[in-house]
């Protein structure tokens, strides 16, 4: 794990190897000293960065972590955590973002070097952020902090295990709130989108007063995104499925279309193979609507000399909605019943056959008939998601003695979650109605409103997720060094998390349509106890040891050491390299989730022969997804490798090496790689508790047991590159640039047979992602370029090219104290290619499909 160090500005940095000099005693002050020159004594403020919990002097070496501050936020034109997450070259392969049809409807993550937001920690002023409970195992949902708020954002690109424990392997997000801050700041604003929806307002209100003894700050915002539907998004085609109007005829061995249905009924056609599909496209939404509102007040008071206390308290609110089209399932009726098309056998003219060819004396198949149908008269499938998420925090902070100081606390934080889903279909109930001939496959819309509403139900679903803890730590001064005060910190937590997903009965029973998952829950505490401790070996040379000793009430513990090293062999130039092991704790949904029903199309050819099918065909079988409670902590062993060089007043440079190796990843084992290690075991073993098994007759699989389990290796290695300028230009003004560039040399994931598979380059895996920010500011006046860059990828599916957009704003301080800002993210209107990635007409994780969406904004100060 990498003691990172924050990159300041040009002219910071020339501070700090000024300054530097002056503490350290060098030569230089000596001969001052010595030819009697007085120098004037420099206080030094002692900071706290992200991937430390040690206060040291800015110069001694903070953490090379990304800060991105209020005037980037505000230059970026983004209006939430998760817009400005999303633009990080960091977020190498995208983030989850709401999404209509999506269990987690609401959900927005963020996701460090491809590994996977469960392993990116976030964190609110250096704590773990709270756990979406829709979606646990992806860690925090960043739409729920609000961004009236934020203060800045520091985004550390390596893991912090031996700092803040599990989950900290791809890197640590710490969301730091506002906390100095006086007066009061009103904001408005709105978004155009040049595609229909996505249309977005926007306003806060934030105050702040302060004292010698103490500060408060508050305010609320809010943000109001439209929702996108699909047929109003780029690459819109009619939606096309076998879920239309069709039957499983087993005389031809295939699907065909219901006899005596004309397939025009609103939404429904026939395609060019004869069958009936539903053009799902025409009526689902493509990105879900959100809207956040937020308050926040956070306040400390110095109590006396030695004692202070401070507080956090934040509520954030999350509404969203999504359409998805109409219900899609097999229908299953009765032999011998009206509606079994598939209701004879076939007979010669001898044995006598009737004028269809079938057995005159009315002998059947005895197999029914299987109905692949979109239930459209039942109507859409809705969602409506509520989430509110409350964060409560108290500590106080005392200085003991001169050299030994104290930071302890409580804190509280509950996030709750409600759905409701309107318009699914209970496949039971959908059956008796067929069967009975109330629903008539051949004219669905000609059934009665009661009959429709004897099948259709509304589910929901309730997800918990809290946390309590208590933490504590000292920090202290032990003996002088050559080069400064050897300190140290010592701490422990404790937490307890409660962890609640209950979905209603029906779901829970696997019997709706449209609808997935099932219901999990659990507990667990957590104590740690932890160190870091700092070397200074001289001025120019120093490291630091770190640990932290975690214990999980459910699977057991974990230690996470750390060590680092810091070299400025000149001013201008800072080495830096570190090496250290992190892990992630199996997530409680996983270790606790319900069984789960779900029909699973897999490639099976003695499954396929036993109905009658080709050897080659896709059969859905009986799959059963279980809990694994014996699953352990992934473990990850990572390194890095840096340098900071600052050659001139105007210009610093970075470039970090990374390497991080992941083992015994929590990896799902679906249904079709349990059919493939059962028939050729070179292909992996079969984890204990899932297998497949089959009829001892005809061989065909009766059921399949899937779930998780610890196997395989991730490897993955880059470079992040960083240039900053900034240019007095002296009436002209001033001019910034600051360029990223963040690189993956390697992704690879060894499975458990020992096969490699490398995806970096393959679609949704780009090598390379960049981003440069150009601030020009003269006077009153701010004019600003943003170019946003992803490398383009290729595998055997598709290939898509490099894809740049620009951003440009223009902004007036105005005399009264007010800032008018107008603006258009992808100025240039452009939008990702058409090669289709999760079911999508694009990477929906990695672009958008906005178009250019211009703004404006105001906010006064007073």
């Amino acid at each position: 794990m990498i003691n990172l160090k924050k990159l300041p500005s040009a002219i910071q940095f020339a501070l700090f190897v000024g300054a530097a000099s002056l503490v350290s005693g060098n030569a230089i002050a000596q001969d001052d000293e010595e030819e009697g020159t007085e120098e004037e004594a420099t206080t030094l403020d002692r900071i706290q960065v992200t991937g430390s919990r040690l206060s040291r002097a800015d110069i001694e070496g903070a953490s090379p972590v990304i800060v991105i501050d209020r005037e980037d936020i505000d230059a970026s034109g983004d209006v939430s955590v998760a817009d400005v997450l999303r633009d990080s070259t960091f977020a190498s392969f995208g983030n989850f973002k709401p999404q209509s049809g999506s269990s987690a409807q609401s959900l927005a993550t963020i996701d460090l070097r491809g590994l996977g937001s469960g392993r990116t920690l976030v964190l609110i002023d250096g704590r773990r952020a709270p756990t979406a409970p829709q979606a646990a195992s992806s860690g925090t949902d960043i739409n729920s902090i609000p961004l009236a708020a934020v203060e800045r954002i520091e985004i550390l690109s390596d893991g912090a295990s031996a700092v803040y424990g599990s989950d900290a392997i791809g890197g640590v997000v710490n969301i730091i709130l506002r906390k100095d801050f006086n007066g009061v700041e009103l904001r408005y604003g709105i978004q155009q989108t040049e595609v229909t929806g996505g249309d977005l307002e926007e306003g806060s209100i934030a105050f702040g007063v302060s004292s010698d003894r103490g500060s408060l700050v508050g305010g609320a915002g809010f943000s109001d995104r439209e929702i996108v539907f699909t047929r109003d998004q780029i690459g819109y085609v009619k939606g096309a499925s076998l879920f239309g109007n069709n039957y499983y005829d087993w005389e031809e061995s295939g699907p065909a279309i219901v006899p005596g249905y004309a397939c025009n009924d609103p939404g429904f056609w026939q395609t060019s193979n004869g069958l009936c599909s539903y053009d799902f496209n025409a009526v689902a939404a493509n990105e879900a609507s959100i809207n956040n509102k937020s308050v926040f007040l956070l306040g400390d008071y110095q109590i006396n000399d030695d004692w202070s206390v401070y507080s956090n308290a934040t509520v954030a609110k999350v509404n969203s909605f999504g359409r998805y089209a109409p219900a899609p399932g097999v229908v299953f009726v009765e032999d011998g019943t009206p509606q079994d098309i598939n209701d004879g056998v076939r007979c010669d003219a001898t044995a006598g056959a009737d004028a269809d060819g079938f057995c005159a004396d009315g002998t059947t198949d005895g197999n029914g008939t299987y109905y692949f149908h979109r239930f459209a008269a039942g109507g859409n499938r809705d969602d409506t998601v509520s989430a509110i998420n409350t964060d409560l925090l108290l500590g106080f902070e005392g200085q003991l003695t001169d050299t030994v100081g104290v930071d302890f606390g409580i804190r509280r934080t509950n996030y709750e979650v409600g759905t409701r889903g309107n318009g699914y279909v209970v496949a039971p109930l959908a059956a008796q109605a067929a069967t009975r001939g109330d629903y008539d496959f051949a004219d669905p819309y000609g059934a009665t409103q009661e009959t429709l509403q004897g099948f259709t139900v509304t589910i929901s679903r309730a997800s918990e997720w809290t946390t309590e803890e208590i933490y504590g730590l000292t920090h202290f001064d032990l003996f002088e060094m050559p080069g400064g005060i050897s300190n140290a910190v010592v701490g422990a937590e404790y937490r307890e998390d409660t962890f609640v997903d209950q979905y209603d009965s029906l779901s829970e029973a696997g019997v709706v349509i449209g609808s997935a998952g099932n219901s999990s829950g659990g507990e667990r505490t957590v104590g740690a106890a932890y160190f870091e401790w700092l070397f200074p070996f001289t001025t120019t040379f120093d490291m630091t040891v770190a640990g932290r000793y975690d214990r999980y009430s459910d699977y057991g513990s974990d230690f996470s050491p750390k060590i680092s090293a810091r070299w400025q062999p000149l001013d201008s130039l800072t080495l830096r390299a570190s090496y250290g092991q992190g892990f992630r704790a199996p997530p409680l949904d996983i270790l606790s989730q319900k069984t789960t029903f779900s029909a699973e199309p897999v490639k099976d050819p003695p499954s396929c022969l036993a109905v009658g099918s080709p050897a080659t065909c896709t059969i859905q079988v009986n799959t059963f997804f279980i809990a694994n409670p014996e699953l352990m902590s992934e473990q990850s062993t990572q390194y890095s490798l840096g340098a900071v060089w600052a050659p001139l007043e105007w210009l610093d440079v970075s470039a970090d090496y990374y390497n991080i190796e992941i083992e015994d990843l929590i990896s799902q084992i679906g249904a079709q790689t349990l059919i493939n290690r059962s028939n050729d075991p070179s292909l992996g073993s079969i984890p204990p508790g899932l297998g497949v098994e089959r009829s001892p007759t005809n061989g065909r699989i009766t059921e399949i047991t899937a779930g998780f389990a610890n196997e395989g290796l991730l490897e993955t290695d880059g470079i992040d590159f960083r240039v900053n300028t900034d240019f007095d230009l002296g009436d002209m003004g001033r001019l910034q640039n600051r360029l990223t560039v963040s690189y993956v040399n390697k992704y690879d994931i060894t499975n458990a047979a020992g096969i490699r598979t490398e995806f970096i380059d393959q679609l949704g895996q780009p090598d390379t992602r960049a981003n440069l920010m150009n601030i020009w500011n003269m006077g009153d006046w701010s004019f600003i370029l943003n170019s946003n860059y992803i490398a383009g990828q290729e595998d055997s599916t598709g290939q898509v090219g490099g894809y740049t957009t620009n951003d440009v704003q223009v902004a007036w301080e105005a005399p009264w104290n007010a800032t008018f800002a107008v603006g258009a993210t992808n100025v240039g209107d452009r939008y990702p290619e058409l090669v289709s990635v999760g079911g999508r007409p694009w990477n929906f994780g990695l672009y958008d499909a906005y178009g250019r969406t211009t703004y404006f904004r105001y906010t006064q100060r007073f």
